[in-house]
């Protein structure tokens, strides 16, 4: 019998089972399709304080958010990493003592000790506004930081399994039964196979599906799911610099245009509500794309067309009903219910949440429980680096440098990739190799055997797109091309595990 089962392989899922693994529970996680394959990996990608949260005093989650984005920058410096962002200023938007006076909260509320402090930009001495419209004449520039979204979904799991979790992905919880201790649980995997197991509690963190879960638990929830889509378009790149913009539209919202991938610029988000249909495979409107583009061409002085698209993504947002008519005013912060019946097991459902806040989120819910899982030690996820994040003072550039020097001959491009995505665990990847053929054959373009191998082993990647969409963003630079090779090396890595496991069992029988 497991102490805690966590039904759900988004952030919250994967952040709940790490810090209940590293507390000493059993821990079991089931994941319906692969780690991140929905919510968690349709963000803007951003840890954030969230800026325009406190125009609906959300301080609390503005404050929050703050002291998490430095906590999470130390843990995983490889994948998390600080971005300026410039916020042009016009006539008729939010007029320039709001955003000075939201902007110096923004700086102060929440420890900065990392980041640099916002500064005001004038036309006439910044670079800043080379891409902009000639009527925009001055800006704020503030930090925050970028996130590979759904690496930091597959690195919390990979650290949830490395202390002792079982991580079950494409694997759907198909029931649930109630009992006075415990519960039983039926698991699906995707080829139809049910077993059965028990568990003393059960984290509910199914994000889009959350309700259906309560309701299969027999949950009686005070929370009311509002699914809210957002989209995401990625054009060619639209102007030179690292810099961020938050572009203020006239219906009030702020769309950001990042630099993404080095080629490209990533631009989002929208705020559809959406009515719970086809929740497993959301995309951006036609509408929607015109909006961005749109929002972008009233600020940029590079018009873009749907026609620039290259690539789009679009998720939904499983947030906590606050009764806002307005879905770009529907709270971001999260909300528990929490039952344990009448004398029977616990439940907890998780509502709502963002990236930044998922570790306190985790924090939050396991404290919430422990008067049934009294054994549970005390958190601990604050100070411990997530896989790959152990670099000497937090320090990417240095660490960088290092690996250019350990393997030379390795191409720039195709080394701080791996160092971006595997941090200190790019070492296993390497492993003796002394040159790029022992990386193994070139599968898809940057794309080799030895890091095939790796995913497969050690971060749950089964398929081409769990690859070249989640586990990197390849899928952008010419791997999309290769997904049949791809799939025929796992196949093949598949028969050759199968043959293993088949010698093993014959010697054990021997």
């Amino acid at each position: 019998m497991y102490d805690l089962l966590v039904i759900g392989g988004g952030i919250n899922g994967t952040g709940i089972a790490r810090d209940a693994a590293g507390r000493g529970l059993s821990v079991c996680l089931c994941e319906q399709h692969d780690l991140a394959s929905h919510t968690s990996s349709a963000s803007t990608k951003l840890v954030h304080g969230g800026l325009r949260y406190l125009e609906h005093f959300e301080f609390r989650l503005v404050r929050e958010s703050l002291k998490e984005r430095e906590t999470l920058m130390r843990a995983a410096p490889h994948i998390i990493w600080p971005m300026r962002f410039v916020l042009p200023h016009r006539s008729g938007g939010r007029p320039a003592w709001m955003i000075r006076i939201g902007l110096f909260l923004y700086d102060h509320a929440g420890g900065r000790k990392l980041l640099d402090a916002t500064t005001y930009l004038k036309r006439r001495s910044s670079d800043r506004f080379t891409p902009l419209e000639t009527d925009v004449k001055s800006a704020f520039e503030y930090s925050d930081c970028w996130v590979e979204d759904s690496r930091l979904v597959v690195l919390n799991a990979v650290d949830a399994k490395e202390r002792g979790a079982d991580v079950l992905t494409r694997t759907a919880c198909t029931a649930l039964e109630r009992h006075a201790g415990h519960w039983s649980a039926t698991l699906a995997d995707e080829n139809g196979n049910a077993r059965m197991i028990e568990a003393r509690a059960i984290v509910n963190a199914a994000g889009p599906w959350v309700s259906d879960i309560a309701g299969m638990a027999a949950q009686t929830s005070e929370g009311r799911l509002r699914l809210i889509k957002g989209s995401h378009i990625v054009v060619p790149r639209l102007y030179p610099g690292e810099q961020a913009y938050l572009l203020q539209n006239s219906d009030g919202r702020v769309i950001f245009t990042i630099p993404y991938e080095g080629k490209y610029t990533l631009i989002g988000t929208t705020d559809v509500p959406h009515d719970g249909s086809d929740r497993a495979a959301i995309a951006i409107s036609g509408d929607e794309i015109d909006y961005l583009c749109g929002v972008v061409n009233r600020y940029l002085s590079s018009d873009i067309t749907a026609d620039d698209v290259v690539w789009t993504y679009a998720g939904l947002r499983p947030l906590f009903d606050n009764n806002s008519s307005d879905a770009s005013k529907i709270t971001r912060d999260y909300h528990f219910d929490y039952s344990a019946g009448d004398g029977g097991a616990p439940i907890l459902s998780v509502f709502g949440g963002k990236i930044t806040t998922y570790r306190r989120l985790a924090e939050k819910a396991l404290d919430r429980m422990k008067g049934d899982l009294a054994e549970m030690s005390a958190p601990w996820t604050a100070r411990a680096p997530l896989p790959g994040g152990d670099i000497a003072d937090a320090n990417f550039s240095g660490f960088l440098a290092g690996a250019k020097a350990r393997f030379g001959w390795c191409p720039p491009t195709l080394l701080r990739r791996l160092a971006r995505a595997y941090g200190t665990r790019i070492d296993i990847i390497m492993r003796n190799a002394s040159g790029i053929a022992d990386l193994g054959e070139e599968v898809a373009p940057g794309l080799h055997g030895a890091e095939l191998h790796y995913l497969a082993e050690h971060e749950f990647a089964r398929t081409a797109d769990d690859v070249i969409w989640r586990r990197s963003k390849l899928g952008l630079h010419g791997a999309a091309d290769k997904v049949d090779a791809i799939e025929a090396w796992f196949e093949t890595y598949r028969s050759a595990k199968d043959r293993d496991e088949e010698r093993r069992a014959a010697k054990a029988g021997a």
